[in-house]
């Protein structure tokens, strides 16, 4: 049994959709008093900016398009732990909406590191939100699923049952979905979703350089090569999305 004691602590919080004042209050404070910070590129640049460089170690995307293996950061924060490091690993969105955090809970606890999640505003409903989407409305929707669009590569097929997700009637928020777009956009329209639902996409949703596109299910795949839209960013599919239109001239932000 590791003597506590004698170990840090790390911390897995959720840094939001990118703005810095949607940083929860407690993350701020662990931004600034944590010894090492572990990041990738989601959290954006102003809030990477609030990290000295000295106590902040990228853990994302490398020069030349590789990625860090996430063996490395789990391995990388029990390190730091075990040399009795106070470590923020810190992640976008919500650290266990598709981010990975629910692995890391697991390396540490089998590794005896004591830790603790820290929720963040996930960009699964920031996102259409800032854009003047609400992810559900009593008028048109009254469910909504969140589904990745960046599986395990491992896998031997999808886990995403795009015929299940057309049935449902419901908003559908894809994550990380701009370079599979046509293929779930297909799979949806396959499975009898009409061509003409308003579909939207965010990029860096809160970030200074956001940008929004919309379409329908059918024109959708065109509008993004038009306008160039890259990730990361989040696709809306259903009724909600439509709503853009009826408040966008009043729709303000910082």
């Amino acid at each position: 049994m590791t003597d506590r004691t004698a170990v840090g602590k790390v911390y897995l919080v959720g840094s939001g959709p990118g703005d810095p004042d949607l940083l929860t209050v407690k993350a701020r404070r662990l931004l600034d008093e944590a010894d090492v910070v572990l990041h990738d590129k989601l959290p954006g640049p102003k809030i990477l900016d609030l990290i000295p460089e000295d106590r902040r170690e990228d853990v994302g995307k490398r020069a030349g398009g590789e990625w860090t293996p996430q063996e490395y950061t789990n391995a990388r924060m029990v390190e730091l732990a075990r040399e009795g490091k106070t470590v923020v690993r810190l992640k976008g969105g919500d650290p266990t909406v598709f981010g990975r955090g629910g692995e890391e809970m697991v390396t540490l606890a089998e590794n005896e590191i004591p830790f603790e999640v820290v929720p963040g505003i996930t960009s699964a409903i920031a996102g259409p939100e800032v854009a003047g989407i609400p992810v559900t409305h009593r008028d048109h929707v009254s469910s909504v699923s969140f589904v990745t669009g960046h599986e395990d590569p491992t896998k031997d097929e999808s886990a995403v049952d795009w015929g299940a997700l057309a049935a449902t009637g419901g908003t559908i928020v894809v994550l990380m979905g701009v370079g599979k777009l046509p293929d779930y956009t297909a799979a949806l329209r396959e499975a009898g979703m009409d061509p003409e639902t308003p579909v939207a996409l965010v990029e860096r949703a809160t970030w200074p350089d956001q940008r929004v596109a919309t379409g329908t299910l059918e024109t959708i795949v065109d509008v993004r090569d038009a306008e160039g839209i890259e990730p990361p960013a989040i696709t809306v599919i259903g009724a909600v999305a439509g709503q853009r239109e009826r408040v966008v001239e009043f729709l303000e932000g910082d």
